[in-house]
């Protein structure tokens, strides 16, 4: 299985301000983004012990989330996506969904499986008939992309990250959304394949970046109401 090294670093505006300006001379935009930025909504799963938040918490080394993804709130295009990660490095796989059989996992009805089914579409049902596995929240964000062929390179600038408890509201063009940083604290992620090229890690030196195992998933699923929200860490510069 392929993964790819993932790094994540809490950062500023005034940090990202410095990077864009950077970037944009050395990496062309995302191909899909169009404008400065564009938004990513997303629908965690977790089972009934809530294993994918207490493994996180603990720091599991090889740990899977499940989640459905849209993008600039249409739901014309859903994506069904297993994260993975072992040692440090993360996989991810995917399929396309309709919004009906969205609707249906959504209701708490596990997909069909049958030959040809997709890898994600299987796992996810076998999750949901074992397991429990049913959506826990709404995660939506805005993001800016840089993408480079060199190391197979990808750089974001996720701001505004946001959390969402009234799940039946994902299909919906807009959702309530929870702050959980801080106003002007935002996530950089940096996504390579075996090497980051010297000019690019160049780009990124701000002199005080340091990498954390930040979780959006793990953030918004305790900075909102809940069994788990008295458990609250803070993220602090």
């Amino acid at each position: 299985m392929y993964y790819r090294n993932e790094w994540k670093y809490l950062v500023t505006d005034a940090d990202l301000a410095v990077l864009g300006a950077r970037l944009k001379v050395l990496l062309p935009m995302d191909k899909h983004q169009t404008g400065s930025a564009y938004a990513i909504r997303s629908l965690y799963f977790d089972d009934l012990q809530n294993s994918c938040l207490r493994e996180n918490e603990a720091g599991v080394d090889d740990r899977r989330k499940f989640r459905l993804r849209l993008y600039n709130g249409s739901a014309e295009r859903i994506q069904l996506e297993i994260k993975e990660k072992l040692h440090g490095k993360t996989h991810k796989s995917s399929c396309i969904v309709s919004a009906d059989e969205c609707r249906r996992i959504m209701a708490g009805a596990a997909p069909p499986i049958g030959p040809g089914t997709p890898a994600p579409r299987n796992l996810l049902s076998v999750a949901m008939r074992t397991a429990g596995m049913a959506p826990k929240v709404i995660v939506e964000y805005e993001r800016t992309a840089f993408v480079g062929r060199s190391g197979n390179v990808r750089i974001t600038f996720d701001r505004n990250i946001s959390a969402c408890v009234q799940l039946g509201s994902f299909l919906e063009p807009k959702v309530h959304l929870t702050p959980i940083l801080p106003a002007g604290q935002h996530v950089l992620e940096v996504k390579f394949d075996e090497f980051l090229p010297d000019y690019v890690a160049q780009a990124l030196e701000l002199g005080k970046l340091r990498q954390t195992a930040f979780s959006k998933y793990y953030l918004c699923r305790l900075a909102l109401p809940g069994p788990m929200a008295e458990r609250t860490r803070e993220y602090e510069f």
